[in-house]
């Protein structure tokens, strides 16, 4: 997954059940869709996406209990990194697909002027 303290934090998720385990699905499923993001396959963000937003629903279905509020608070910091890099890759293909779509219409209008041309 990375870094120390996100393997750290996982495991400390792991070593309890109910919430902490939903919590530690929530966190390797941001992960895989980080490293899917960075390798630019989108269809499988969004796949993994729907299912992730599921588990934050069901982990969050009853309040976080005081015992595990420390770990929580760990994980949601994890995660919000994790989303804020999603969000960056995401804006970076985005524009690359405009400036692609941009060059795409000149080369079409180009071949339009040609094939005008007799």
């Amino acid at each position: 997954m990375g870094s120390a303290v996100t393997e750290r934090c996982l495991e400390a998720l792991l070593a309890r059940r109910g919430q902490c385990a939903l919590m530690a699905n929530v966190l390797t499923r941001t992960s895989r869709m980080l490293d899917a993001a960075r390798s630019g396959d989108w269809t499988l963000v969004a796949a993994m996406e729907n299912k992730r937003s599921q588990l934050v629903k069901q982990c969050f279905s009853e309040p976080v209990s005081a015992e595990n509020s420390e770990i929580f608070s760990e994980a949601l910091a994890i995660m919000l990194h994790m989303n804020e890099e999603l969000v960056a890759l995401l804006n970076a293909a985005k524009a690359n697909a405009s400036v692609k779509h941009g060059d795409d219409r000149k080369k079409h209008q180009a071949v339009a002027h040609y094939l005008d041309i007799d």
